[in-house]
């Protein structure tokens, strides 16, 4: 069984953030896709991806977050991806995709 959940809000600075939960996996791909492409949409600035609650991430997942750099690109936003959990890191790694997408620890 997989859960997931993608919960926005906005932090202190004023930056809409996207906390990730649970697993970003094939599962879990359409609703957390519909999720950012929503919040690229209907915001401005940064747009961070809390993801120090995700457990895992697949190939599938990972596409969603390209997905959604690419899109935040084309409306001149950039993401941003919070708190990496290591094994999350360690497939951004692997894939040289932590050379693409901007990571960060903390509020920063």
């Amino acid at each position: 069984m997989t859960t997931h959940e993608a919960a926005v809000d906005t932090d202190e600075a004023g930056r809409q953030v996207v906390h990730l939960t649970g697993r970003l996996d094939v599962h879990a791909a359409a609703d957390v896709r519909l999720a950012l492409a929503d919040a690229v949409e209907h915001g401005s600035g940064e747009l961070v991806l809390d993801l120090a609650s995700l457990d895992a991430v697949d190939a599938t997942g990972l596409g969603v977050l390209v997905g959604a750099h690419r899109r935040a690109g084309r409306c001149g936003r950039t993401l941003v991806l919070r708190d990496v959990p290591p094994p999350v890191g360690r497939m951004l790694f692997l894939t040289r995709l932590d050379r693409v997408l901007h990571l960060t620890t903390g509020a920063a």
